[in-house]
């Protein structure tokens, strides 16, 4: 029997994992929630557009819709710097993830790899405590090492999957870690809140920039010290190549090479490569919504960062069960299904946002709580779905170019966004730009015969799809 989604039921036993193994494996998502959450979601865009606003000459408080930075030499609008920084992340992650993937399938020791990345990644999250003044470029360039480890760490962890359940498990499994995750996200940002609302004062937007730089420090601590549990709880599962050595030498020079023989044999799974596009496809509309709703929500809406974080609340403690309820709707008639259903609800929560009017934060509420209802649940499946489709002893390649779109790195909608403000001065029209990734992701996932394409892999489909 497939394990059912409410935590407190007893989970079926899987030859090669243990129940205390899987829970050690949930509480990552726990650890790393705290930054996708807390920082990409919440604070960095204003707290980071603040920094950018005082190197162009701006007040803090104004829009600032004519003021520029130059990087390098080149003209930013201060509105774009944050879209446009996490498409550059992405573009390096599309280097690094892929790679990072071929060298955890050919080691033996995959809690080394997910141990360097998560605390990479953290150190540089609180080493933003630096960046005060006009300091935009040391933000900049932290964000950028902190947001391609976490995604190295998360292709890592992701890995994990296969070797913890059935095709009948996967997605219970992956519903409760993003549901753990959400639970974990919604607990910082709850002190966060607390702090910010003892200590804010009215009329001190830099007391307001400060404080939102310690909640982001405050997401690598979380981050750093919630990793020690899987590192102890979860148990090594090397691969049949892995035990050989990795075909010999460096494991990290064997993990090039077979990435390319990897690339180049990708041509034998085209419909694993066909889901996988539609999944960059979407999956990088949904990234972009939750990476930019604060930037959107104090710009253009005139809303106070204390609403922004009460909404991202309701979305974080709605998407925990929002996660699980989804994964009990997948047991039903199937996780490609369901996937489907929520990619028609985040095109309503688009058209929706875009009719919200300005300083009205009870609509921003309401609508934030229906992305929590969809949000867990439509990357959790996606996930476990994907897993179903990876040939055994490649989880961790396929789940590199699978992190290219996964949490906080799309590239496609950020850059989209950001070209769109620049030409219009308009976050609105940025955001209706996003329909289409939306739209065309549906249309590619549609397409997918699911059943065949996990046959092809060389897996077992599980029972209802």
């Amino acid at each position: 029997m497939a394990e059912t989604v409410t935590p407190a039921v007893a989970e079926p036993a899987h030859p090669g994992s243990t129940r205390r193994e899987r829970t050690g494996w949930y509480f990552y998502d726990w650890a790393n929630s705290a930054f996708s959450t807390t920082v990409i979601t919440v604070f960095l865009g204003p707290f980071l557009t603040g920094v950018t606003k005082v190197a162009a000459g701006c007040d803090i408080e104004d829009k600032c819709r004519d003021g520029y930075v130059h990087p390098l030499g080149i003209a930013v609008a201060v509105g774009s710097y944050v879209p446009y920084l996490i498409s550059l992340s992405v573009l390096l992650t599309v280097f690094v993830l892929p790679v990072v993937g071929a060298v955890a399938d050919r080691s033996a020791r995959k809690k080394t790899l997910l141990a360097g990345a998560a605390f990479t990644g953290a150190g540089a999250t609180i080493a933003m405590v630096f960046v005060t003044g006009d300091r935009y470029l040391l933000g900049g360039v932290l964000f950028l090492i902190a947001n391609i480890a976490f995604g190295a760490a998360v292709v890592v962890y992701n890995s994990f999957l296969p070797q913890l359940g059935g095709p009948d498990d996967r997605d219970a499994i992956s519903s409760r870690g993003w549901a753990l995750g959400y639970l974990g996200g919604g607990l910082l940002l709850a002190l966060n809140l607390a702090a910010v609302s003892a200590l804010s004062e009215e009329g001190n937007p830099q007391r307001t920039l400060d404080l939102a730089r310690w909640s982001i420090v405050s997401a690598g601590v979380w981050w750093a010290a919630f990793t020690l549990v899987p590192l102890r709880w979860l148990r090594e599962h090397p691969t049949a190549e892995a035990l050989r050595g990795g075909g010999g030498g460096n494991v990290v020079t064997a993990g090039f090479r077979q990435l390319g023989r990897t690339v180049r044999e990708m041509k034998a799974y085209p419909l694993t490569l066909f889901f996988l596009l539609a999944f960059l496809i979407y999956n990088d509309g949904i990234q972009t919504v939750v990476g930019l709703a604060s930037q959107y929500g104090t710009e253009e809406l005139g809303l106070e960062q204390d609403t922004l974080i009460v909404t991202i609340l309701v979305v974080q403690f709605l998407a925990f069960g929002g996660a699980l309820a989804l994964g009990a709707l997948a047991r039903r008639i199937g996780a490609w299904k369901t996937v489907l259903l929520s990619l028609v609800l985040w095109t309503g929560v688009i058209v929706a946002a875009f009719r919200l009017p300005a300083e009205a934060p009870v609509p921003f509420m309401i609508l934030g709580g229906a992305i929590g209802l969809v949000l867990g649940g439509s990357q959790a499946l996606s996930r476990s779905l994907f897993s179903q489709l990876i040939p055994a002893g490649k989880e961790g390649e396929y789940y590199g170019f699978y992190e290219i779109s996964d949490k906080g790195t799309s590239w496609l909608g950020p850059l989209a966004f950001g070209l769109v403000f620049q030409l219009t001065s308009s976050y609105r029209v940025g955001l209706v730009s996003l329909l289409i990734f939306f739209v065309l992701g549906f249309a590619l996932l549609a397409a997918v015969p699911i059943r065949r394409a996990i046959v092809a892999a060389g897996n077992t489909p599980p029972r209802v799809l």
